[in-house]
């Protein structure tokens, strides 16, 4: 993925972009196994958007200024069209805004 070889090339710290497996969370943080393991690793997200990744999710950590910060997981096949938005829980909640107009919760769709 280009946009982790530019992270990683214009990182703050000069450290690497690692790949690894979600093994836990708490208190808004997770716990990566990559090359290494990176404990207590703040979630970057975007504004107004709260979540903790489940165990076993392939998450992308980033150094910064701060320390390494998780940048979120690497999202799984949906099948959305380009454009189009999804929010979905790991107990099978989904709200899709698409590309029609239409709102779908839980596959049931509101105009």
């Amino acid at each position: 993925m280009w946009i982790l070889d530019y992270i990683t090339r214009n990182s703050i710290s000069g450290g690497k972009t690692e790949q690894g497996s979600v093994k836990g969370s708490a208190a808004g943080k997770v716990e990566v196994n990559a090359s290494s393991s990176f404990c207590k690793t703040p979630i970057s997200s975007p504004y107004g958007i709260a979540y903790i990744p489940p165990e076993g999710e392939k998450s992308v950590v980033v150094p910064s200024s701060d320390g390494e910060v998780c940048m979120g997981i690497i999202a799984p096949d949906k099948g959305l069209k380009p454009g189009e938005i999804m929010l979905y829980s790991k107990g099978g909640a989904t709200l899709k805004l698409a590309n029609d107009g239409n709102v779908y919760i839980n596959g049931v769709r509101y105009r």
